[in-house]
């Protein structure tokens, strides 16, 4: 079981498995594994009709998720299959992914064909589906997910036009003390935190979001943009900590000032082999706290795969219509 603690008073609606349903969903991953490779079409078309015969209470719970992500802006989903006998060691090589059939990438997919479809960028892991997050020797202090230091708050891609509106993150193997915890943050806590006239100037195009590391270098000139956009009432967010630079005196007092209110407003989950956290891309920020990895074969291990509702939106940045951003 995760265990999650968190400031502020909200309906925790966590999804939990039962011992047949887990079953069920093992069963249809391991029949999809036997279809192609993780990155074929083919292999998206079979998670997509297998997501079909996915148990009712997860397929409605990841469905209303979808058409409104409550105030957490997250959801867990607890005891689903991640074959931890037969696993092997944590990769311990940098932008490692997964791209041979295995019973979790079979669930992530799935899982994001509930929500939409899934979703990669080339410059990021070299575009595969289903990437692995793991503590690399030597990169320790890196803030992002090769790191182990505290990963500060930030949307995925928050600098691309078609940013995830879905983080699936699914965990295979705990950290060996137990402590490395997903924070989260969702605008519909933080904001009621902050003045109107703070919120107001989030609003205003006063804001740079450079590519976070994992892209590489790049130095296309980027127009300022505000870093709440959409309906006043609930708006969406593009931010990312050590990458967002305020442009005048008052965009960065008010950047400062979110970024206490989401400490404020911060849930912590703390997974276990098994757990999976979907978060809601457009309206919660994450990160993660900071943890001790030993490099000895049994790190921390969790795999990632993004999910978008409207994939035809970023028509013009996939050759083909497949599923990997390009530019």
């Amino acid at each position: 079981m995760s265990r999650e603690t968190n400031q502020a008073t909200v309906d925790l609606d966590d999804l939990r498995m039962s011992p047949a349903d887990t079953a069920e969903v093992d069963r249809l991953a391991r029949t999809l594994c036997a279809e192609g490779r993780v990155d074929d079409p083919s292999w998206v078309r079979g998670a997509r009709h297998a997501s079909d015969a996915l148990p009712l209470a997860l397929r409605r719970g990841l469905r209303t998720f979808r058409r409104h992500s409550g105030f957490r802006g997250f959801q867990v989903i607890h005891g689903l299959p991640v074959d931890e006998a037969m696993l092997p060691a944590t990769p311990s090589v940098p932008d490692s992914v997964q791209r041979d059939p295995a019973v979790a990438a079979a669930v992530l997919t799935m899982l994001a064909c509930v929500l939409g479809d899934p979703l990669a960028y080339l410059a990021e892991k070299s575009g595969a589906l289903v990437q692995d997050v793991v503590p690399i020797r030597g990169k320790e202090s890196f803030s992002g997910n090769a790191g182990s230091v505290l990963l500060t708050f930030h949307n995925e891609n928050a600098f691309h036009q078609h940013e995830p509106d879905y983080v699936l993150l699914l965990c295979l193997r705990a950290d060996h003390d137990r402590v490395a915890g997903l924070r989260t943050a969702c605008l519909r806590e933080v904001l009621p935190l902050l003045p109107a006239a703070t919120t107001q100037v989030l609003s205003a195009p006063e804001f740079i979001t450079a590519p976070p590391p994992s892209f590489g270098s790049d130095d296309t000139e980027r127009a300022p943009q505000p870093i709440l956009s959409g309906a006043p009432d609930d708006p969406d967010i593009r931010m990312a900590t050590i990458a967002t630079r305020a442009l005048t005196p008052r965009a960065e007092a008010a950047l400062a000032d979110f970024g206490r209110a989401c400490d404020q407003a911060a849930h912590t989950t703390v997974l276990e082999p098994g757990d999976l956290v979907v978060v809601d891309n457009r309206v919660t920020v994450h990160g993660r706290t900071a943890f001790r990895p030993r490099y000895d074969g049994a790190d921390r291990w969790i795999q990632r795969t993004f999910a978008v509702t409207d994939l035809r939106r970023s028509r013009d940045h996939r050759p083909d219509d497949g599923y990997v951003i390009t530019r």
